[in-house]
């Protein structure tokens, strides 16, 4: 994604931790991962939540995952030959069909927001990884200013909640996840916390 306007402002510390997990999460999702994002896979630390916990396996497997299996993996996951084994669109999870009217509704939101599809990008805007790096913009205030508490948690419940946390789980036991089980589990349980976090401060 691109953005109209990036402010020099200060964010939360507990904010920019968030943002840092959403972006990793697209970094992961948007394409296969190069050395250094395996070896900065293979740095992270967890604590003893489910999160937590989800991490360091990230940590423990990308330590052990050479480039060219990760990309073999990231190609029957998500690209095969005609379609991987997933498809991680929005549309997809929730009416069974690409481009359909989530990725309108997703579109017309974008707009309003100042977002716009990267020059270069082919992928439709409603790949989860396009959302997990929307959602880390939105927090950064990479599209204009930081957005509110309100505006995230619309749009993490328009086009993130419903189906996000399906993805993660069917990546998380997909046939073909190695190195990808445990970014399910870390995506899974992320979301999780996100959902609940909204509905606690929820107006």
């Amino acid at each position: 994604m691109t953005a109209e306007a990036v402010q020099d402002v200060e964010i939360a510390e507990e904010e920019r931790l968030r943002a840092d997990l959403y972006g990793f999460l697209a970094a992961l999702l948007a394409r296969p991962p190069d050395r250094a994002l395996l070896d900065r896979s293979a740095a992270l630390t967890g604590d003893d939540s489910e999160l937590g916990r989800a991490i360091h396996a990230v940590s423990r497997v990308a330590g052990a995952t050479t480039e060219k299996a990760a990309e073999s993996e990231y190609t029957t996951l998500f690209i095969g030959v005609g379609r991987g084994e997933l498809l991680p669109y929005a549309s997809y999870y929730l009416t069974g069909f690409l481009n359909e009217k989530p990725l309108a509704a997703l579109r017309n939101d974008m707009a309003g927001l100042g977002m716009q599809r990267a020059f270069a990008v082919y992928e439709p805007e409603d790949h989860i990884a396009s959302l997990m790096e929307m959602m880390a913009g939105m927090i950064l205030g990479r599209f204009g200013e930081p957005a509110s508490m309100e505006e995230t948690r619309r749009f993490f419940n328009r086009h993130i909640a419903p189906w996000a946390g399906h993805f993660f789980t069917d990546l998380e036991s997909a046939r073909n996840s190695v190195f990808y089980a445990p970014v399910g589990s870390a995506g899974r349980a992320f979301m999780e916390i996100e959902k609940e976090a909204f509905r606690m401060t929820a107006g």
